[in-house]
């Protein structure tokens, strides 16, 4: 489904990626783990065609997505929610989330999706005529995913999205994220929570200063000895 090959990217005279290469297969949920400034938001802006690279191949369903703009990667189906939720704050929750569709052209579909939606976040419903800024930032969260579903996605990229969340709303996102997968959606998950990550993934990736230095299923990142000494505090 994806195949990025020998990805390189720099920010001025800064070599952020180094010839990374990762896949992901339809259906799976493939996690990209590593520390801060390792370069996996930069991974996941050169997918959705925010950030350029330097250089190397990127496809998506066979088709070159490098000269693609990013409005045209999300109608393929490639969809990110991004770093820090990044909701229209003045905007309604049914706002933020018609944002999300704004490429489609099926409004029966979309208006089944915002159902799909509120069965998944149902807090999201009580809240739909609040300004997203007024939500707490485990709602904004539900919220950035709600909106990129929205898009209708057939690969979605999550970045970071149990960041500074309390442990009961982490635990509710990757119940959902598992949902989604289930139901039909492939995931490209960045996450520092290694272990959660690692615990729902089917594959994962190590990012170490831009380069991946680690790959395997979930399960054999998890017990690998490496992997627990650096990022499961084992």
């Amino acid at each position: 489904m994806l195949n990025v090959a020998n990805m390189s990217a720099s920010y001025g005279a800064i070599d952020v990626l180094k010839g990374i290469s990762l896949r992901v297969e339809e259906g799976e949920i493939v996690t990209l783990i590593g520390a801060n400034g390792a370069g996996k938001t930069t991974t996941l802006m050169c997918i959705s065609g925010l950030h350029k690279p330097r250089s190397g191949q990127l496809t998506f369903l066979g088709q070159d997505i490098v000269p693609m703009a990013p409005h045209h990667i999300v109608r393929l189906g490639l969809v990110q929610s991004p770093e820090g939720r990044k909701v229209f704050p003045r905007m309604t929750v049914a706002e933020n989330l018609e944002m999300g569709a704004y490429t489609r052209r099926d409004p029966d579909g979309v208006k089944t999706d915002y159902e799909r939606v509120y069965s998944l976040f149902p807090v999201l419903q009580e809240r739909k005529t609040q300004p997203a800024g007024t939500l707490s930032g485990g709602e904004q969260q539900m919220l950035a995913v709600g909106r990129a579903m929205m898009a209708k996605p057939r690969l979605l990229l999550l970045d970071e999205p149990s960041l500074g969340l309390a442990p009961l709303i982490v635990a509710r996102i990757f119940e959902v994220i598992q949902t989604l997968n289930q139901q039909g959606t492939t995931v490209l998950l960045v996450e520092q929570n290694a272990r959660m990550a690692l615990r729902i993934a089917h594959r994962g990736y190590v990012l170490e200063t831009g380069t991946v230095t680690m790959e395997g299923t979930g399960v054999e990142l998890l017990a690998d000895s490496r992997v627990q000494a650096a990022y499961l505090g084992e």
